[in-house]
């Protein structure tokens, strides 16, 4: 939604795992979030402590607002929960490349199709959300290398 917890999480993860992956030169990663709460800022605190616990670093991401452009540059856009995935909706029309969908899709290990917004609650919301956010991005880029063949 504001683009400084679960997407910037979810982009630090994915990324991490595609530069693990040596696909840093096919695969580009980004967020954004479906209102302009914190357009430029750096994400939750929470959220980098979290990550970095986990050798992830978010420190370079900053909040920008998700754009109908981004459906027409991107092949996979990825949300967070239903709401954020129904504003999204709202901005397609139709003429985009991008796959919409829920993040947790491509996740193996469960079965909630919302990431939690983690903003109101302690530490222990950004871990479980990272816990989620792992288990998608893993499935997200199994699902990528066998769809183009990486």
């Amino acid at each position: 939604m504001g683009n400084i917890c679960r997407s910037p999480t979810a982009e630090g993860v994915f990324r991490h795992l595609v530069e693990q992956q040596k696909l840093t030169d096919v695969i580009n990663t980004d967020s954004a979030g479906t209102h302009a709460y914190h357009v430029g800022e750096a994400p939750d605190r929470r959220a980098q402590s979290a990550a970095n616990q986990r050798n992830i670093d978010l420190s370079d991401i900053r909040g920008r607002q998700f754009k109908s452009p981004d459906l027409e540059n991107y092949d996979y856009v990825l949300a967070m929960d239903k709401s954020n995935y129904h504003d999204i909706q709202s901005l397609d029309d139709g003429d985009g490349k991008a796959r919409v969908s829920l993040f947790l899709e491509y996740a193996e290990h469960y079965s909630e199709t919302e990431v939690p917004d983690p903003y109101y609650g302690g530490a222990n919301g950004f871990e479980r959300v990272l816990d989620m956010v792992e288990d998608a991005a893993k499935g997200l880029l199994e699902h990528i290398r066998k769809q183009h063949r990486l």
